[in-house]
């Protein structure tokens, strides 16, 4: 019996100890910060501050197809958040970029000037200057007088005389010059892990009008397209995928630096690209609520004065009908409604460009959670290995090239009058109310 007394006090003790042990282990979690995790709560409107000229796109949900047949096979994939311009990359935009590479190849190549590069010391020990560190330029001081080659100093004007040449009786930047430097992960289906580097030259194909369009009177759209300011809003063309990639490429680097003083975005590593095409198809359709089933491109509006529909779209109506939507070519890229995501033109005006190689059977081999296929083919590679899918239909399209699931492709080194594109940057998601932390209710 005291056996007995004597083991239910030492197993009492142990117990007792157990419990203040238990104790002080809960009160160390609720003191360390590493394990107390906070209750959910939801974003209020459940969208991010976008940067400028985008706007976000939360999660959701399509049905991917490989053409807009309606028998065709397909399947639902989801796409997590993310930004997309809210307008087709416009030619003032796209000048931008023009002229920051002219304004590069100026600083580097011809000017040479102190004045233009930030003051790094690039000296070795015995004071001599290292050739092989790379100066950087000033690009707060590029600025003030950018574009450099249309600067009114004529010391400044006679260095740059050889990026110069004449066409149509003005001087003009010679394109030969022209090319932006970048590198990626290339793509292939071989070496899927190398970064390589790329050249690509950037100047719009200036004559495209008339290379699209023979036998037609196109010379005054060539000479002004890209170039007046009274198109300066309307959507660059004459741009290749390869030109698409660079400028997106470009920009991204512009943004990220931009984005420091966002202080949603601040200190994440975002890409920035062409869309894949199921980003761009999700963003066409418009739709707040992932299984809404309504239409939200607006194809038509109401004349109060005339009580009539107006076409809302720019497109093709029929044989040799081009004007009937307000415009015989382009318009500009915030001409019409925008749809419920506040992305606009997504349907006509031009067609664009997306990050996707093209195959018929891409379904097939794409995943169902942000789908893309990719493969980058060199220039001397086959026709069907460089080509890439274009969605939307454009100014010179017919109506059936307006649906949002509508596919086409063109090769990556071509340029057509009536292919644009607009960028993307990757996101994070915000938490719906959905997910909000809520009290446990038998």
């Amino acid at each position: 019996m005291r056996a007995l007394n004597r083991f239910s006090r030492i197993a009492g003790r142990a117990a007792f100890g157990g419990i203040m042990a238990l104790a002080l282990f809960m009160t160390a979690c609720k003191s360390n910060k590493l394990y107390d995790s906070p209750r959910v709560s939801s974003f209020r409107g459940n969208r991010l501050p976008a940067p400028p000229g985008m706007v976000y796109i939360p999660s959701g949900t399509i049905f991917y197809k490989s053409s807009q047949d309606s028998s065709d096979m397909g399947k639902n994939v989801s796409l997590s958040a993310f930004f997309i311009d809210e307008t087709e990359v416009t030619n003032r935009q796209y000048r931008e970029f023009v002229n920051w590479v002219a304004d590069s190849v100026a600083v580097v190549d011809y000017l040479k000037d102190d004045q233009y590069f930030l003051k790094e010391d690039n000296t070795n020990e015995d004071g001599t200057n290292d050739a092989n560190v790379e100066r950087l330029i000033d690009w707060k001081r590029v600025k003030k007088e950018s574009p450099l080659w249309l600067s009114k100093n004529p010391e400044i004007q006679e260095k740059l005389r050889p990026m110069l040449t004449m066409k149509a009786g003005k001087r003009v930047l010679n394109d030969a010059l022209l090319t932006y430097r970048f590198s990626y992960l290339k793509m292939d289906g071989r070496n899927n892990d190398q970064y390589v580097t790329d050249t690509v030259g950037v100047m719009p194909v200036d004559d495209i009008w008339s290379k699209d369009f023979p036998n037609a009177q196109m010379h005054a759209m060539d000479a002004n397209y890209f170039y007046h300011k009274s198109f300066d809003y309307n959507p660059v063309v004459g741009v290749s995928w390869k030109q698409a990639r660079a400028y997106a490429d470009w920009r991204g680097k512009e943004i990220m630096a931009s984005l420091q003083k966002n202080s949603y975005l601040k200190g994440y590593q975002l890409t920035f690209s062409l869309p894949t095409e199921a980003q761009w198809q999700y963003a066409a359709e418009g739709k707040l609520d992932p299984v809404d089933t309504i239409q939200r491109t607006r194809l038509t509006i109401d004349d109060r004065k005339s009580d009539k529909k107006r076409l809302a779209v720019n497109f093709k109506q029929g044989e040799g009908t081009y004007s009937r939507d307000g415009s015989t070519f382009t318009v500009p890229v915030k001409a019409y409604t925008p749809n419920a995501f506040g992305v606009y033109n997504m349907a006509g005006n031009v067609s664009e460009w997306t990050l996707d190689a093209f195959s018929p059977s891409a379904i097939e081999f794409v995943n169902d959670l942000n789908p893309v296929l990719l493969y980058d083919a060199d220039d001397h590679a086959s026709y069907a290995l460089k080509r890439k899918v274009v969605r939307g239909g454009s100014w010179k399209d017919n109506g059936s090239m307006l649906n949002s699931d509508a596919r086409n492709y063109e090769q990556q080194d071509e340029a057509h009058s009536y292919i644009g594109f607009r960028c993307v940057m990757s996101a994070f998601e915000m938490a719906t109310p959905q997910v909000k932390t809520r009290k446990y209710k038998n």
